[in-house]
């Protein structure tokens, strides 16, 4: 089995003989779609996702995370006006802060890999990743 990092030849083994690169270990693969709820899978598993599926996980999560920001304020306004459930008003909340919570374990994620936490994800630098993911 040659090493994807140096391309050394190596023999039933673990690790690389010459870079120390683990053998065995899938790299991550673009998918071919992605959906919402993938967010909410744990950790070990969003840490395989490709850097680009990441970018476009986070970007689903910060749309819903606006949108139920707003959904929570227009209850917390609206209780004032007409009566509303404190349950509705709680759920309103805990759905926000669990995509706020998605959101953080994404970006953390992308700052282990590339360094920081991308302030947009906006078609501009999906398709420049794109064009070097081709192109690499």
């Amino acid at each position: 089995m040659n090493c994807k990092y140096c391309g050394s030849p190596n023999e039933n083994a673990d690790n690389c003989g010459f870079c120390d690169a683990p053998l065995k270990k899938q790299r991550p693969q673009l998918k071919e779609f992605l959906y919402l709820d993938q967010a909410e899978l744990p950790f070990g598993q969003l840490s395989l996702f490709h850097t680009y599926d990441l970018l476009i996980l986070l970007r689903l999560v910060r749309e819903e995370r606006t949108k139920c920001y707003h959904r929570m304020r227009s209850v917390q306004k609206g209780s004032k006006l007409i009566e509303i459930d404190s349950d509705t008003l709680a759920f309103a909340e805990s759905e926000y802060r669990r995509y706020t919570a998605r959101m953080k374990v994404i970006e953390g994620i992308l700052i282990d890999r590339v360094g920081y936490k991308p302030k947009r994800v906006d078609d501009k630098l999906l398709v420049s990743l794109q064009g070097k993911i081709e192109n690499g």
